[in-house]
């Protein structure tokens, strides 16, 4: 095996990979921690471990699209599985996570948690039927946690149907006393304000936007050190920061996508590199935000 000193040491097996294998390895999810998703994720293991009481605390993770809050839940949810006793046959899960309905009717939303339990709902439209398996199921599975993501869709609701929802929360809340997760966007954080009693529960936490600073600069570094590339990229340099920044306006996802996107082509077209010209190869197929910021460019050197 060649040695690529630009690499860390458990990834440099793989800079010595065909260009196929090595393409599959760089699109392959995979978690990368960064320094927000560390504070968010220490902040759940906190709420994890906090006793039943009248009036469990309550978190709002929120930010942009795109930056990083399924992921972090995912995370979380790996480190908190399911564990289920073959002695007595009963299944034991620490975290619920649950998808937010399309529209914040009360039926949907006990649905979508029995579907997170991997629990089928009794038959017929009754809602407090539902409501009361869940309930009975969360106490008997130890639920210590219930996680609603994408709450901002609670807004394609009419104002009362709302209400509704916010009241089916605060309700499960106070019943199960467990602390209550909320992920989405700042319209979650605005609907939120709403409910002056939920209001005085939540704290938030906000996935700010990357901008041009050090930890933009280790991340990136970061990067450079595993991707399988077999000469030293440039990642680590403020023009290429620049770059990606006015390419991705500094949303997570995007500055993933982007970077993942240049190593495949530094890949197959043999540079082997991420240098500053990477970023504008006519043939490179970037993601649309990125390609919409250089034709933007484009267009002003032509006017100028």
């Amino acid at each position: 095996m060649t040695e690529y000193r630009h690499l860390q040491p458990m990834y440099q097996q793989y800079a010595d990979m065909g260009i196929e294998e090595r393409v599959a390895w760089i699109r392959a999810d995979r978690w990368l921690e960064t320094a927000d998703a560390r504070a968010a994720l220490a902040r759940l293991e906190d709420l994890l471990s906090y006793p039943p009481r009248d009036r469990m605390p309550c978190l709002l993770l929120y930010g942009d699209t795109g930056m990083g809050k399924t992921k972090i839940i995912r995370k979380f949810l790996r480190d908190h599985q399911p564990t289920f006793d073959r002695g007595t046959g009963v299944t034991t899960m620490p975290v619920v996570a649950m998808q937010m309905p399309a529209e914040p009717i009360e039926r949907d939303v006990y649905g979508e948690l029995l579907n997170a339990m991997s629990a089928p709902g009794p038959g017929g439209d009754a809602t407090f039927r539902l409501k009361n398996t869940c309930r009975t199921l969360m106490r008997k599975m130890g639920v210590r946690m219930l996680i609603i993501d994408e709450i901002h869709a609670m807004l394609t609701g009419t104002y009362r149907q709302q209400r509704i929802f916010l009241n089916v929360i605060r309700f499960l809340a106070n019943d199960l006393k467990v602390p209550l997760i909320c992920a989405g966007t700042d319209l979650a954080r605005q609907a939120l304000l709403t409910d002056p009693q939920l209001t005085e529960r939540f704290e938030a936490f906000h996935l700010k936007r990357w901008s041009n600073t050090q930890q933009l600069a280790q991340l990136l570094a970061s990067l450079a050190s595993i991707l399988p590339l077999r000469e030293p990229s440039q990642l680590g340099s403020a023009a290429v920061r620049r770059k990606v920044l006015d390419m991705t306006d500094g949303v997570t996802v995007r500055i993933f996508r982007l970077i993942e996107t240049v190593a495949v082509e530094a890949v197959r077209t043999g540079a082997e590199a991420i240098k500053l010209d990477s970023f504008d190869g006519d043939n490179l197929v970037l993601p649309l935000v990125a390609m919409a910021r250089r034709s933007e460019r484009r267009l002003q050197r032509q006017a100028s």
